[in-house]
C-alpha cells in the first residue's frame, strides 16, 4: 500500500512539472504538428504539452487513493464488452 502511495506521488509530482515547464519541453523537443493544427495556431503544443501534463497528474492521483483499477476496469468493459468480468 505505501508503494503505490509513493508511485503516485512521484507519478502526480512528474506530470505538474510537465505542465509548469511546459515552454521547455517546447523549446527543448519541439512541436506537436497535430496539437498546433487542431489546439491553436502558436499555443497548440503548449496547451497539449499542458494537457498531457495534467492528465499524468490525475492518473497519480487515481493511482495514490486506489482508483485506477476501477476505472481501468470500465475503461476495458466499455470497449471490450465483459472481458474483464
Amino acid at each position: 500500500m505505501l508503494g503505490k502511495i509513493i508511485l503516485g506521488l512521484i507519478v502526480a509530482v512528474a506530470g505538474a512539472i510537465i505542465t509548469i515547464k511546459a515552454e521547455w519541453i517546447y523549446q527543448n523537443f519541439g512541436g506537436i504538428p497535430s496539437a498546433e493544427k487542431y489546439l491553436g495556431t502558436e499555443g497548440g503544443s503548449r496547451l497539449a504539452y499542458k494537457l498531457i501534463g495534467v492528465l499524468i497528474s490525475i492518473i497519480g492521483f487515481m493511482i495514490v487513493t486506489n482508483l485506477i483499477n476501477v476505472v481501468l476496469l470500465a475503461f476495458f468493459n466499455a470497449f471490450f464488452g465483459g472481458l474483464a468480468k
